[in-house]
């Protein structure tokens, strides 16, 4: 029977056949709802695919995101041969350290070239090296019989001085002992440059991210030409003369209770292929509480967390970080997880710039409740700044915690918002350690900005290849410490 009858033929119809038509109207209604519910999913699904892709989107124009093709141009090949001037330099020093002293006298004579003299024009400055005392050990007076002069090339931005070191000669007239003055201590024994111009190229180089073969455009234009080949053999032998000053650091940063930690890609040349590899360089720093404001930086060929276990080897501290699992086996052999409030605040930040999201807002608001409770309590001591925490911070994060748990089951699984709460929520108690140990910092930023400069040299536009810290692990300045006001300025 058609169930379709027209309302005035009901009455008609028997008992049986008003049965079969409520039974036809009942499934008609059902297979409509399935409809509406399949459709509904289907809505729902495509918002949410629609709202993610969008977000991606946006994010991904507003950091200007994509892939740069890098091709070996002769820029990259000069500093590929720099890194390999570099890593001889520091070899053979390495080596000179090792031979008995006759044998470096006998090489020494053997290999020096001769050097041409510092030009005439160029201003000079006398230091003068006499002995403390003009009176020889046997009694008499010592008389002057003449002089050892060595030039040393100095630098100060763009002008080139000389310094000219004269060692008077005394000699005794009774028992004709000869006296001079000690040679002060050199960086480079014998070298031509001073202390000065060698901190100037490692500071150019590695700080302000100008590769050698533009310091020597820049020192040929200040009036004194220095080939490349050289500045590369000087990098290589401080990065040997700055070992002991490495293992101390190093050992002194151990001794923090708190280290922070990240990690930037670097471009890496592999030898002989005239292709790029993208390589890691792995930054550790103190806190801002602690009394040692200190950064070392590590280069690796990868980024597999064993590197970071290879470094920290024994320390057994409390870590903050981002969610980078090559961290994970670091928690489970015993260092203590701190996670990086800043991280996920930025979800929400990138939420609100890219969809102008009114949760994304509500989520900010009480982000910065944290914040600006932990600006007031920069300047406590720990056990003040731990109590402060326990009083203001530690509700503010609960009205936090309470607030991401009840606004999760208001959005769909899969979209921005979701993932951006579900990041909070999954690293919830990492996130808040901070609020149980007074020494702990609340986010990650300190070792951010120390490593930024790496991603600034790294996108240098006149320096498509990351110069320093790039081919070799051999070489000793590719996998050493300095000291912050060297390259990173903004720790204290």
């Amino acid at each position: 029977m058609c169930a379709m009858a027209s309302i005035a033929s009901l009455d008609t119809l028997t008992e049986d056949q008003l049965r079969t038509l409520a039974r036809e109207l009942i499934e008609t209604v059902a297979a409509s709802e399935r409809a509406i519910a399949e459709r509904d999913q289907t809505l729902r699904l495509n918002q949410t695919t629609i709202e993610k892709l969008t977000h991606e989107n946006a994010l991904l124009k507003r950091l200007k995101f994509g892939a740069r093709a890098e091709s070996y141009t002769a820029e990259q090949r000069q500093l590929f041969e720099e890194t390999l001037d570099t890593d001889l330099a520091a070899l053979e020093q390495e080596l000179r350290a090792a031979l008995p002293v006759m044998a470096q006298a006998d090489a020494a004579e053997k290999q020096a070239p001769k050097r041409a003299p510092l030009p005439a024009h160029l201003p000079r400055r006398e230091i003068r090296h006499e002995p403390d005392s003009t009176q020889c050990r046997c009694g008499c007076a010592l008389r002057r019989i003449g002089e050892d002069i060595s030039e040393k090339l100095d630098y100060t931005p763009g002008v080139f001085t000389v310094e000219r070191h004269v060692r008077g000669k005394w000699v005794c007239a009774a028992c004709e002992t000869l006296t001079q003055a000690a040679v002060p201590a050199q960086v480079i024994d014998k070298g031509l440059p001073t202390a000065g111009l060698l901190a100037q190229v490692l500071i150019a180089k590695f700080a302000d991210h100008l590769p050698l073969y533009r310091q020597e455009q820049i020192f040929e234009r200040a009036g004194f030409g220095i080939a490349r080949s050289t500045l590369a053999q000087w990098v290589g032998v401080c990065g040997v003369q700055l070992a002991p000053l490495v293992a101390a650091l190093k050992a002194e940063l151990f001794t923090q209770p708190v280290l922070h930690a990240d990690e930037t890609p670097v471009a890496m040349l592999r030898p002989g292929t005239g292709k790029t590899h993208r390589a890691y360089l792995w930054g550790y720093t103190s806190t801002a509480f602690a009394t040692l404001p200190a950064v070392i930086y590590d280069f690796t060929d990868s980024r597999a967390g064993q590197h970071a276990r290879d470094f920290l080897g024994d320390w057994r501290g409390t870590l903050v970080t981002d969610d980078y699992s090559g961290y994970k086996a670091l928690y489970a052999e015993g260092v203590t997880e701190a996670g990086c409030m800043a991280h996920a605040r930025r979800k929400f930040h990138e939420l609100f710039a890219t969809g102008k999201s009114l949760i994304a807002e509500e989520a900010l608001t009480h982000f910065g409740a944290l914040y600006a409770i932990e600006a007031e309590l920069a300047i406590l001591d720990t056990e003040a700044r731990l109590r402060a925490r326990q009083q203001h911070a530690k509700p503010a994060a609960d009205v936090l915690h309470r607030w991401l748990t009840a606004h999760r089951p208001k959005v769909s699984d899969g979209s921005a918002t979701a993932k951006a709460i579900d990041y909070s929520l999954k690293r919830w108690a990492a996130l808040t350690r901070y609020l149980s140990d007074g020494a702990l910092p609340i986010d990650n930023n300190r070792v951010e900005n120390a490593i930024r400069p790496i991603a600034l040299g790294r996108n240098y536009p006149q320096s498509p290849i990351m110069e320093s810290l790039l081919v070799s692990t051999r070489s000793t300045l590719s996998q050493q410490v300095f000291w912050p006001s060297l390259l990173s300025p903004n720790l204290p």
